[in-house]
């Protein structure tokens, strides 16, 4: 049951905490990342072997194969996580430089989730032909791309391109837009299934029409929701066809101009309150200001109403005040509160999957076969109000999840190695067992030093 037990002040304070500690362990560390080896050093021969003269036999193997090098290399587990430092976290335009720690984090979610090798490519430009150039230089060394924090509209233009070129031949990944929205989706699949409501039967309102909530509406209508049934608002009111600032845009902003033709058949104009009225479920990702959903906007909402408010550090609305509101089912971005909506859940697991089979790009559809395992996976334990969707620390989302991301990129004829369930799970459970278990041992034998 959801209580007034904080203020806001008392949050805030709360999320600053972890900044103060950050301040303390980042110089301690030095960095989250290292590389290590994975294979046997028996001793300095074993070097003829890794090195020169031996290594000479994979490489021509590789000449006459491309395909080998997934074989012969660590292609196959490597991902890039690729920023310009134009959009960090709710930062803005902080710089590559500045961007390091936090790519450098996701890397650490990469290997501790998904037991994946992820190295932070943060590059001094802002220009979106050199983000395109420089991802179809450096993917011979990669098994996938994962780009990040790179501001509106330009992340749109550098995903879809690369998705689409047919000189790119590794999965490339937005987990801002893509991530988030898998998520969402499989926040929004727990809660309508807990109040016993279809997809193809609910309406939709959503605040905020940037990277997560273009890519939510996207992944939503490819899930199986009629666009007619999503109304979209932004700062200057409902999205319809026709609104001025949409059109004059459209060359801009193409996303939220398509999204403007297919949605809102009605053309309701207005704010928010209009959006909702009758509404099954909120979604929103705008403001970080309790208070950006109005109580009375809930209120005039379907029975057994969802809000999702996932603004970071804090929500749109706080819970209890949803609550009483009259939702159902609440979730926001937080950890302290239910129903987090996490982009940890997701592309961990989902690069796990695509990477395992070797997948040449990461589809709608595997993103909705994700989406689909999580939720599996919260119904297997018992969906509640509280509980529509896995926490970050339940060990079996991502062994689940990237299997049904690998068998869906095999069904779709999009992977290079084909291979039972069974099996595939089977791989997965062991690479991400293995990648916990190093950290592990590291930590016992104090390699990695005791936090301070």
């Amino acid at each position: 049951m959801i209580e007034k037990k904080v203020t806001k002040e008392e949050l805030l304070e709360k999320a600053k905490k972890p900044a103060g500690i950050a301040m303390k362990l980042h110089p301690y560390y030095q960095g989250k990342m290292q590389t290590v080896p994975k294979c046997s050093i028996w001793g300095f021969d074993a070097f003829s072997i890794w090195y020169t003269p031996g290594v000479a036999a994979p490489c021509l193997a590789i000449k006459k194969n491309k395909e080998e090098v997934y074989k012969h290399t660590n292609k196959s587990n490597l991902v890039a996580v690729v920023s310009d430092g134009t959009r960090v976290l709710g930062l803005g335009d902080i710089g590559p430089e500045a961007a390091m720690p936090v790519m450098e984090g996701k890397s650490l979610l990469f290997k501790y989730l998904g037991g994946v090798d992820a190295v932070p490519i943060c590059l001094d430009t802002k220009d979106p032909e050199d983000i395109i150039r420089t991802v179809k230089l450096i993917q011979p060394s990669f098994g996938g791309i994962n780009l990040e924090d790179i501001s509106k509209p330009k992340c749109y233009k550098v995903l879809e391109t690369l998705r689409n070129d047919p000189e790119v031949e590794i999965p490339v990944f937005h987990d801002d837009a893509q991530g988030t929205a898998t998520v969402v989706l499989a926040g929004v699949l727990g809660a309508l299934r807990f109040v016993g409501k279809e997809l193809d039967q609910v309406k939709i309102a959503m605040l905020g029409i940037g990277s997560a909530n273009t890519r939510t509406a996207y992944l939503l209508i490819a899930a199986g929701i009629d666009p007619k049934n999503i109304i979209m608002c932004d700062s200057k009111g409902i999205a319809v066809k026709d609104r001025p600032d949409i059109v004059e845009k459209k060359d801009y902003d193409t996303f939220k101009y398509d999204l403007a033709q297919k949605t809102n058949v009605e053309g309701l104009t207005g704010d928010f309150g209009v959006a909702t009225k009758g509404a099954d479920v909120i979604i929103s990702a705008s403001r970080s200001e309790p208070g950006t959903l109005k109580k009375e906007w809930i209120s005039h909402m379907a029975k057994d109403s969802i809000v999702f408010a996932n603004a970071n550090p804090l929500p749109e609305i706080w819970p209890w005040d949803a609550k009483e509101a009259g939702a159902k089912v609440i979730g926001t971005g937080r950890s302290d509160f239910p129903n987090q909506v996490n982009n940890s859940l997701g592309f961990p697991a989902i690069f796990r999957g695509a990477l395992d089979v070797h997948a040449k790009t990461i589809t709608d559809e595997m993103c909705i076969a994700a989406a689909h395992a999580l939720t599996a996976v919260a119904e297997k334990k018992g969906l509640t109000n509280e509980y529509v969707i896995p926490k970050m620390d339940q060990w079996e989302v991502y062994p689940n999840e990237a299997t049904a991301v690998g068998m869906k990129a095999i069904e779709q004829g999009i992977a290079r190695v084909e291979m039972e369930e069974k099996e595939l799970y089977k791989m997965v459970e062991e690479r991400i067992k293995y990648s916990r278990d190093l950290t592990k041992l590291l930590m016992d034998k104090e390699y990695i030093k005791p936090k301070i």
